[in-house]
């Protein structure tokens, strides 16, 4: 299968290409690997919400570079060492839960990148190619393929988020709606509060010329968010989807009886 080369991710984003991917949950390589097999863009292994470490990321991102797709990590806590650690493990980008502020994202932003940024030099381990890069090169081709994507998941973040969205180095915005509404009291993410809130990010980040991203369950709730504006869309989870097709085989198999 030809499929593009993974570290092209972040100018597709940005070029605001259709990007189809789901979040990684079991801490292993093996739902990578076969995501990266089925021509998935990306995946996001998720730090925050699942039961993932520096070893268990380090071996989903090599089965991301053998499958040929894009990893990305949502990290834990998004610190600059936090951060360090997934970029330099190989994440092609990070998702980073709670940017509420213009302040974070700047620090976000400055953690990830080198020349505009503070991000800490190693060219020693996978991002550097084991010391295949030489300084100047790693500079250069980590600001270029760095992809800093901030979740806005708060609801303090709504009112900021045109400022947020025009911060240099962010890339992205990702919309968090199930904690958007957990912290609204809603009981849906597709209540019309929630709505007018993802409408709102969206809209920012069309001002801004950067691209919005969300979490969907379904082809009828991608296609709205498609409607907002979305082009990257994080389709459930290798749990979720494991669970959906589950439950559909027990289903068939009773109809036996």
């Amino acid at each position: 299968m030809t499929r593009p080369d993974p570290f092209t991710f972040r100018r597709r984003l940005l070029a605001g290409e259709l990007l189809c991917g789901s979040f990684m949950k079991t801490p292993s390589g093996h739902a990578t690997e076969i995501f990266g097999d089925l021509g998935y863009d990306f995946v996001v292994i998720d730090e925050e919400h699942a039961p993932f470490d520096r070893g268990t990321i380090d071996q989903a991102l090599v089965s991301a570079r053998a499958a040929q797709i894009a990893g990305l990590v949502r990290v834990s806590s998004g610190t600059p060492s936090n951060l360090l650690s997934a970029l330099d493990t190989g994440a092609i980008g990070v998702l980073v839960p709670h940017v509420a502020s213009v302040e974070r994202a700047r620090e976000v932003a400055a953690a990830c990148r080198y020349r505009s940024g503070n991000r800490g030099f190693s060219n020693s381990p996978r991002a550097g190619r084991y010391g295949g890069l030489n300084l100047s090169q790693h500079l250069d081709h980590g600001d270029a393929v760095t992809t800093v994507i901030a979740q806005i998941e708060d609801p303090s973040a709504i009112p900021l988020v045109e400022e947020i969205a025009k911060v240099d180095g962010i890339d992205a915005l990702f919309v968090g709606r199930g904690d958007l509404a957990a912290a609204m009291g809603e009981t849906s993410p597709e209540c019309e509060a929630v709505r007018a809130a993802s409408e709102r990010v969206a809209k920012a980040a069309k001002a801004a010329g950067k691209p919005v991203m969300f979490f969907v369950g379904s082809l009828a709730d991608a296609s709205a968010m498609r409607a907002l504006g979305g082009t990257g869309f994080v389709y459930s989870s290798d749990q979720g989807l494991m669970r959906q097709a589950a439950n559909k085989a027990l289903s068939d198999l009773r109809s036996l009886a």
